[in-house]
């Protein structure tokens, strides 16, 4: 026995949501974040992990917002301090920091951030330009913002963030 199915126009089962519609979901999924109290977010789809308090290696020499290495699964990844790299005082002595890793060109990294939230979808028509008053040193890697409740949600571009050398 078979079921009928109704057939939209476009060619697609009736309540089945277009292919395009579960990428255009998942890209406006963002997972948040807090630095130095100020809620942030990365793309989802950047994400490969969330850790806990890892173990990282100074690296000698390296610039102020590396924290250093760690090794995830046989792998090391370059462990970037959110803080630092946003003109942030450190944090202070005894906090610890949450790892949220990323893959940008093929290399893993490491994001530290205070703390990570919940992963949210926002509307892309929702995001609003960089306010005037927003620090100029977050300005480079900010994509925008979103109104969440009653705070500002700056949405960062990791691409940027982890532009280290230029």
């Amino acid at each position: 026995m078979t079921t009928a199915q109704t057939i939209r126009p476009e060619g697609r089962p009736e309540g089945r949501p277009p292919a395009n519609a579960v990428a255009t979901d998942a890209a406006s999924m963002m997972l948040t974040l807090s630095v130095a109290g100020q809620l942030c977010a990365v793309p989802v789809l950047a994400v490969r992990d969330v850790l806990g308090v890892q173990t990282i290696t100074r690296i000698p020499l390296a610039p102020r917002e590396v924290a250093g290495s760690l090794n995830l699964r046989g792998r090391i990844v370059t462990a970037v301090d959110l803080r630092g790299r946003l003109g942030l005082p450190p944090r202070a002595a005894g906090e610890v920091a949450m790892s949220v890793v990323v893959e940008v060109g093929g290399e893993l990294y490491s994001l530290l951030a205070d703390q990570v939230g919940e992963v949210l979808t926002l509307n892309p028509e929702e995001r609003a330009p960089n306010p005037q008053t927003l620090d100029p040193a977050w300005k480079e890697f900010s994509r925008g913002v979103h109104r969440q409740d009653d705070q500002l949600l700056v949405l960062l571009d990791v691409d940027q963030l982890l532009a280290l050398g230029a």
